[in-house]
């Protein structure tokens, strides 16, 4: 009998995505008898997750990420769970547990961009904790997974590492079913979107530039920046205020009804990040058949292929031609609106979980 931990604290967090799909998928891919799962859930997220096999149980764990409580709490835990193997889904874990681990590494953009909402002395320590927390857990997992091939090579490169020991496992792009539902006061507007974080390596202040350059030439076209309202939009608000820039949207958060409306119905979903590990926001609005005008930085070629045009995210004025041309050109949007859920379709989580499982079982000597 093999007892395979699964860390599941970002359950329900902007990145738990993965880690949600991880365990769906891996309870139907693992047929495996021999195999049993402790899931460690925060204990507000217990209720939110019940498995769907016998052989997956979850168990409450109350150490926060980041924390001397994780370093050592949650090293007891483990400690006293005895596992044969530890998956952890993100980098955060304690570092003086020497049993077998697998460590999911999905991308270095926290070890590069400053968060200008912290303290500029308190961000820089803990980034440089998270980088010796990376380089430390690097060297001792048994197996890394990331998130794609340019991913991948960062890792060996950054943290000095042999890239034999890093696998590559993508993700795939959810079409959301809920019905969609429009966003008050865009029913009847020419727009383009963006949703996400809006964090700093995302590139917000380009693409709003960007746009006031198209809105010369295109008085009725309309910015939609959808996601959670926290200090960083707040400040994009203002500044957006105090500019007097029009028909600029902050919708907060929205429905996936709602976001499902907004991919359907956009002009072009425009993604100017600075890096990203693979880059799920644009995939899912090509699987809704939403145009894609995307950074050429980082994954994103690798991940969109041929079903995105690109711009160089540090020029204002390409990021404007490109998406103008998306706008302006009908031959243009109809072969990537075909194009993107084409290659939505070439990622799948299922695929991601039997590729997760096979590493499991070469960390474990299995095979």
């Amino acid at each position: 009998m093999k007892k395979i931990v699964i860390d599941a604290r970002e359950f329900s967090t902007s990145t738990g995505r993965y880690v949600r799909q991880l365990l769906a998928n891996l309870q139907g891919v693992d047929t495996d008898l021999s195999h049993r799962y402790i899931v460690l859930l925060k204990p507000k997220d217990m209720d939110r997750w019940q498995p769907t096999s016998k052989r997956f149980t979850k168990v409450a764990c109350p150490y926060k990420e980041f924390t001397f409580a994780e370093q050592f709490g949650l090293l007891i835990q483990l400690l006293r769970l005895r596992p044969d193997l530890v998956h952890f889904p993100m980098v955060q874990q304690p570092v003086l547990y020497r049993g077998s681990v697998v460590t999911s590494m999905l991308d270095l953009t926290t070890l590069r961009f400053r968060n200008p909402a912290k303290n500029r002395l308190h961000f820089r320590i803990k980034q440089m904790v998270y980088g010796w927390v990376n380089y430390i857990v690097a060297h001792k997992s048994r197996q890394i997974l990331t998130i794609s091939e340019y991913t991948k090579d960062d890792i060996a490169r950054h943290l000095r590492i042999n890239s034999r020991k890093i696998h590559v496992t993508y993700l795939a792009g959810d079409s959301l079913h809920d019905a969609p539902i429009p966003v008050d006061g865009l029913e009847d507007t020419h727009f383009i979107m963006y949703v996400g974080r809006p964090q700093p390596h995302k590139n917000l202040d380009r693409l709003i530039e960007a746009y006031s350059i198209l809105k010369q030439s295109m008085p009725e076209l309309h910015l939609v920046l959808a996601g959670r309202q926290d200090v960083l939009f707040r400040r994009y608000e203002r500044e957006v205020a105090r500019l007097g820039i029009p028909d600029l949207h902050f919708t907060g958060h929205v429905s996936d009804g709602q976001l499902r409306w907004l991919y359907e119905h956009t002009a072009a979903y425009v993604f100017p990040s600075l890096s990203e590990g693979f880059g799920l926001p644009g995939l899912e609005a090509m699987a809704h058949g939403a145009p894609v005008a995307s950074s050429s930085a980082a994954s994103l070629p690798e991940v969109y292929g041929d079903a995105a045009a690109y711009f160089d995210p540090r020029d204002v004025d390409d990021m404007a031609k490109v998406i103008k041309n998306i706008l302006s050109k009908p031959e243009l949007r109809h072969k990537l609106a075909t194009a993107g859920p084409r290659q939505a379709k070439k990622y799948s989580w299922e695929r991601m979980a039997e590729q997760t499982l096979s590493l499991y079982k070469r960390a474990l000597g299995e095979y």
